[in-house]
This record gives structure tokens, C-alpha cells and sequence, in this order.
């Protein structure tokens, strides 16, 4: 086989994730745990859903998955129509649940759950009580996105999640622990493109090519606006 063509094999071999978050959703302005909460899109969440839309318009996408979450699948659905696809839902793509801190902001929580909250953002095999560890998030997100690379392989693939499977795929990537996810920062409406590919053993390997992308965003990030 000639290096051109083992070169083409192995590319066929990849599968890319568009891995977008969600445009703003209720809660998401104060930094509630939303989680479970089915909350919906804000008015400047839809409007992030559409310039999203733009932004990936000339993206050739074989396939469009969602969390089964209504902020993400409005989200998915924008993003799908230009295209002429249908939005599939993946219960795996759905956020973390948090348990009791559902719909509450971190600091409501270090009020009654202090301790709890020390230990959870101590350890990602802690679950917030009645919800799902940072290590459950990111078993379940890496298996479904080796399952669909081996679906999908050799094409690009848009799956519209939150930021706990979001963090998870990008960590798995860069071989990181699920810890490297308390390090990172997810814009709603953020665009970021790992390369994923399947091995004969079961396991996966990552590449990451893009990272937070909000620049398709009018008007940008509120930490980025100043």
C-alpha cells in the first residue's frame, strides 16, 4: 500500500464531533446546576441557536445528534434544518444530574450542602446527593461516542450536548482524568471539534481540534464583551 493511500485509509478510520453546547438557557445567566431541569432557551438562547445554525452551515454534516433535553434539542433542531437532517436523540448526551442541587446556584448549595459540595468538587467519582458522579457523565459520553464513530467513520457528526458530556469527550481526548473538566470553561452556544476513532480493541482515541469557539456569537460571551 502507498503512503498516500494508507494515509487515506487511516483518515477514513476518524470520525470528527462537532460538539456544540446548547445556546442560553433558563438558569444558565444566574449559573444554576441545571442538569435534569428540562429548562428551556432563553429569547437570546434562540437567537444563539440560529447564528449557530449559520456558523455550521457549511459544515458537511452526515448526521445530527441530540440530548434529549429541550434546550438541546431546540438547539439541534436550528442546526438540522439547513441541512435536510433529522435531530436523533441520545439519552447519553444528556447533562449530569444533579440531584438536590438541581436548579440551584453553587453558592445556595455551599449553604446547605457544603460538605458535600467540597467532597463532589474533590473527587469526580463524588456524586452530588441523588444525582450522577462527573466519572458516571464521562463513562457513558465516551462509550456512545465510540459507538457512533464506529457508525459514523470517516464523516463528520454534530452531537448537541451540555457541558458535563461536553468536558468529558474533550478530557477524554487530550487523555486527561474527568478532574480536567473542573478546569474548563463552556460558553453556551460553543463550538468545539474533536477527531474520534474507534479501536479494534473497544477503546477510543481523541484529538482535539477546536476548543470553545464563540466567535460565530453576536453579542459575544459576557467575559469576552468586558
Amino acid at each position: 500500500m502507498s503512503e498516500r493511500a494508507e494515509q487515506t485509509e487511516q483518515a477514513a478510520r476518524w470520525t470528527r464531533f462537532v460538539l456544540v453546547r446548547h445556546g442560553e438557557a433558563s438558569g444558565n445567566r444566574e449559573l444554576r446546576y441545571l442538569g435534569a431541569t428540562d429548562a428551556p432557551l432563553t429569547e437570546r438562547g434562540r437567537e444563539q441557536a440560529r447564528q449557530l445554525a449559520d456558523a455550521l452551515g457549511a459544515y458537511p454534516l452526515a448526521a445530527i445528534y441530540s440530548s434529549p433535553l429541550t434546550r438541546a434539542r431546540e438547539t439541534a433542531q436550528a442546526i438540522a434544518a439547513p441541512h435536510g437532517l433529522a435531530a436523533h436523540v441520545e439519552d447519553d448526551l444528556r447533562e449530569g444530574h444533579f440531584g438536590a442541587w438541581e436548579n440551584r446556584t453553587r453558592a445556595e448549595v455551599r449553604e446547605t450542602h457544603g460538605a458535600a459540595l467540597a467532597a463532589w468538587e474533590a473527587g469526580t467519582d463524588v456524586a452530588p446527593p441523588g444525582g450522577e458522579s462527573l466519572e458516571a457523565v464521562r463513562v457513558r459520553a465516551v462509550a456512545r461516542a465510540t459507538r457512533l464513530a464506529t457508525r459514523h467513520a470517516g464523516e463528520m457528526v454534530a452531537l448537541m450536548s451540555h457541558v458535563g458530556p461536553i468536558k468529558a469527550l474533550v478530557c477524554a481526548a487530550l487523555g486527561l482524568p474527568a478532574a480536567g473538566a473542573l478546569r474548563m470553561w463552556l460558553d453556551p452556544a460553543s463550538i468545539c471539534v474533536v477527531d474520534w476513532r474507534a479501536e479494534v480493541d473497544g477503546t477510543a482515541t481523541g484529538l482535539l481540534r477546536v476548543f470553545n469557539a464563540t466567535a460565530h456569537l453576536d453579542p459575544p460571551p459576557r467575559w469576552l464583551a468586558g
